[in-house]
């Protein structure tokens, strides 16, 4: 494995002196207790222009950030699943337009859930929800943390949060709960990623993470990505403060020192920011790493493509001029949006606070790893704006 390539930062078009300033805003709120510590990366053109980690590693011993530590990249892993997902298509194990009972059947017959005059009636659906509906989160599932509706409700009540069940048991379950909207008429956040990686362990006859790490971990030199962490990388995992600077409640994460019944395709890898940074890259040279090919280049260009062609999306987690494509959101006005960024961007990010962007029109991708959950929706768009603050050709 060839570790990627650094260059200064004046070569690659970036302004030092901006990059430094990303830092300092970054290191001045480690300094008032806002942000426990961070890693940030920033390359462009193929090459690393900025590496650096800030504050704490873990604030309640004191340990110093690093650049090899681990964090919950939670809905990060989205993407990487989605990746699955496509390198099955490309060997013609499945279709984008499958009905995703043919794999799962217990998504047969599924019902829709309308709520009238204070009472739920259960309709048939007019379509069945495809894997592409999956991908792109149009299946008619929901999460029962973004609601109340009744649907989220017995969500919650089943508990579809819980890692102690398995991936199988997980589809299952959900399968049996009505769907939140007719599949293919709403974007809505959801659970479709963890069932696709119950469709991954079907087609492929793996478990997910053996799956994952055999087809690309391995592959893309992705040495410290899992669902769990070993007992000899437990010193290096990032940590959140005890409790919410903001808020002062208890910051509460995953335990990335257990294994859990449930890979969670949603939301369930450890990573660092080396690591991601390599996926992101293999993703800008659309599909391929250092003579390493996965995906061919015209499959990326699909996946990061707008696929929702103007349906409605609920809540707020689709900035205006934003579609979705399979497995990232994607950026399709120049203006429009609050944070800056070329047509054809796309990104996501974790509930932990960890974030990405990738900019092909630009050849830039940018990462932050932090474990600030509640701060997270304040960062995002903070480094998104200094990143391109410092492009300066």
């Amino acid at each position: 494995m060839t570790e990627l390539a650094f260059a200064p930062s004046s070569e690659l078009g970036l302004c030092p002196d901006r990059l430094q300033r990303l830092l300092d805003v970054l290191r001045a709120d480690v300094d008032c207790g806002r942000l426990p510590g961070a890693v940030a990366l920033v390359a462009r053109h193929g090459r690393i222009a900025l590496f650096e980690s800030l504050g704490q590693l873990n604030p309640a011993a004191g340990t110093p950030m690093n650049r090899e530590a681990i964090f919950r990249i939670y809905s990060m892993t989205k993407p990487v699943v989605s990746v699955a997902v496509m390198m099955l298509m490309e060997q013609g194990k499945l279709l984008l337009s499958d009905p995703v009972f043919k794999h799962l059947p217990e998504f047969a017959d599924q019902k829709v859930a309308v709520e009238r005059d204070g009472q739920v009636v259960l309709e048939d659906v007019q379509r069945p929800a495809t894997v592409q509906d999956l991908l792109r989160h149009t299946a008619g599932l929901t999460y029962e943390f973004l609601g109340t509706t009744a649907v989220q409700r017995q969500y919650a009540g089943q508990q579809m949060g819980s890692r102690e069940r398995s991936n199988a048991e997980f589809s299952r379950v959900l399968a049996a709960l009505p769907l939140m909207h007719q599949p293919g008429s709403v974007w809505e956040y959801s659970r479709a990623t963890d069932v696709l990686g119950r469709l991954v362990e079907v087609v492929s006859g793996q478990s997910l993470g053996d799956y994952l790490r055999e087809i690309i971990l391995i592959p893309l030199g992705m040495i410290d990505t899992g669902f769990t962490v070993a007992e000899s990388a437990h010193h290096r995992i990032a940590e959140p403060f005890a409790h919410d600077p903001d808020g002062g409640v208890p910051m509460r994460v995953l335990d990335a020192r257990r294994a859990t019944a449930m890979e969670s395709g949603g939301g369930g890898l450890m990573s660092t920011a080396r690591d991601y940074a390599r996926f992101l890259q293999f993703m800008l040279n659309r599909g391929e790493l250092q003579g390493v090919r996965l995906l061919g280049p015209h499959t990326v260009d699909f996946m990061t493509a707008d696929h929702l062609d103007g349906l409605p999306s609920t809540g707020d987690l689709l900035p205006p001029g934003h579609g979705f494509g399979l497995g990232f959101a994607v950026r399709t006005a120049t203006g429009v949006s609050p944070v800056p960024g070329s047509v054809g961007l796309y990104y996501w990010g974790g509930i932990a606070g960890t974030t990405f962007f990738v900019d092909p029109a630009q050849q830039l991708y940018a990462l932050l790893m932090i474990q600030a959950p509640n701060q997270r929706d304040h960062y995002r768009p903070l480094f998104r704006s200094l990143v391109y603050a410092a492009l300066v050709d």
